[in-house]
């Protein structure tokens, strides 16, 4: 029996088709984070296992039954990231960023790996752009962080974006909340299922964000963390509403939006877009003024956000936003016999040194078939060069829109596309031909 070869489950093959939206959410993504004053910073896609179980990943968290956990050559136990933030922070640690000027800002760009079951814009590999701001305790390094997120979307062209927002208090008054909340869930243990049963026992907030069927009645009346924070986490939140609201920004205070670990602080954070379905977010961040203690170093506050790309590119899909075309060779070099092809071949370099998108006809086919090719390929111009061509010096120039040809002299056809194609550049002097 063959072998059936195919990606694996929860993977994606991102097609030559689709790059056009990767390369642009890209691009405005770095090119607003820089405007923004953050730096970039490239991170391992593997860490030692505790940098993740004891932090983002710890344990009795859905993410740490998620890992992809493996033992390397030498006994290490490695994990695939599953996020950025743990990783991000160690590396702040790690390199004495902490030296610098306060606080650091800081984005990134990659892989992360969840053993989930996969949905519609979610993978076991996906991709995410992810920022943090590391040093400071201001609400407005959390403003910041969340303008950054809706800016992305918004220059994207995404319709009907606001936040969902919450505070999940500190260590001084999360404790109260969390022990009012399970009193609550367990005077009504006999409306949850076995899902939030097993939350309830190990992560009490978790049970907040079930999407599991009936808990919405459920939590209807579950008591609110807003409710129960102490002085300095309500003064912080409401300092960030005020933001906000200064700003005009909609939002929609959320109390089961929160993230489970005890080293998130204060806020928390979604942006939701308009007809993506149940799944409305299209990233998450918050504050997590712990992480750092919980990788054994000193306190230090931090707040960021991630978001997936293909939940992006699907959301400009649904949407109808179409990305910028990415560049496409602009000139086929049609040959015929050896000579041709040679002088086909220094065309091609001259005119790719003048930043002139060049496909070269590969084989020795018919005239007919070459553009036949150049037809599908979209290209503005082809160049023939055949015997006839080689012999007077003057290569055959054919305007693909309408089929016009023109012969023009081999020494002076790089100048002379360029000056079609690039319009603009029509002054510059011609680069040396290698014909």
């Amino acid at each position: 029996m063959p072998v059936r070869y195919q990606r694996p489950t929860g993977t994606l093959d991102i097609l030559p088709e689709d790059q056009p939206y990767w390369t642009h959410v890209r691009t405005v993504a770095r090119s607003l984070a820089e405007r923004m004053g953050f730096e970039r910073i490239d991170l391992p896609i593997f860490e030692f296992t505790p940098v993740f179980a004891r932090t983002a990943a710890g344990e009795g968290t859905d993410m740490r039954k998620e890992m992809y956990t493996f033992t390397d050559r030498d006994g290490s136990e490695l994990t695939l990231r599953p996020e950025f933030t743990a990783s991000v922070v160690r590396a702040y640690l790690e390199n004495g960023l902490h030296q610098r000027p306060q606080p650091v800002k800081l984005y990134s760009f990659g892989p992360v790996f969840r053993h989930e079951r996969p949905q519609k814009g979610r993978y076991r590999q996906h991709t995410q752009f992810n920022a943090e701001i590391i040093g400071t305790q201001d609400p407005l390094a959390d403003l910041e962080i969340m303008l950054l997120a809706w800016t992305l979307y918004d220059e994207l062209g995404f319709r009907g974006l606001s936040f969902q927002l919450n505070s999940t208090g500190c260590p001084r008054c999360k404790p109260a909340y969390v022990a009012r909340l399970v009193d609550y869930l367990e005077a009504r243990y006999d409306r949850l299922n076995d899902v939030d049963r097993e939350r309830l026992a190990r992560n009490p907030l978790r049970v907040l964000d079930s999407k599991e069927p009936g808990m919405d009645e459920v939590l209807a009346e579950a008591p609110h963390i807003v409710d129960a924070l102490c002085d300095e986490c309500a003064d912080h939140f409401a300092t960030l509403r005020g933001y906000l609201d200064a700003l005009g920004k909609p939002y929609t205070i959320n109390f089961r939006l929160v993230r489970g670990l005890d080293y998130y602080t204060k806020t928390v954070f979604e942006v939701w877009a308009e007809g993506i379905g149940a799944q409305a977010a299209v990233c998450g961040g918050g504050r997590y003024d712990g992480l750092a203690e919980a990788l054994g170093g000193p306190p230090t506050p931090g707040v960021g956000f991630a978001s997936g790309l293909e939940r992006i590119i699907l959301t400009m899909k649904v949407q109808g936003i179409e990305p910028p075309p990415l560049p496409r060779p602009a000139v086929f070099i049609a040959h015929l016999g050896a000579e041709a092809r040679l002088a086909a071949l220094r065309l091609a370099t001259a005119l790719r040194e003048r930043e002139i998108g060049t496909w070269l006809a590969f084989g020795q086919r018919s005239l007919k078939s070459q553009l036949r090719e150049a037809n599908k390929r979209g290209v503005t111009y082809t160049v023939i060069l055949g015997e006839d061509e080689i012999a007077t010096g003057r290569a055959t120039v054919r305007r693909m829109a309408d089929g016009e040809q023109q012969q023009v002299p081999l020494e002076g056809l790089p100048r002379w596309l360029s000056t079609r194609l690039h319009p603009s550049e029509s002054h510059l002097q011609p680069l040396p031909s290698p014909l």
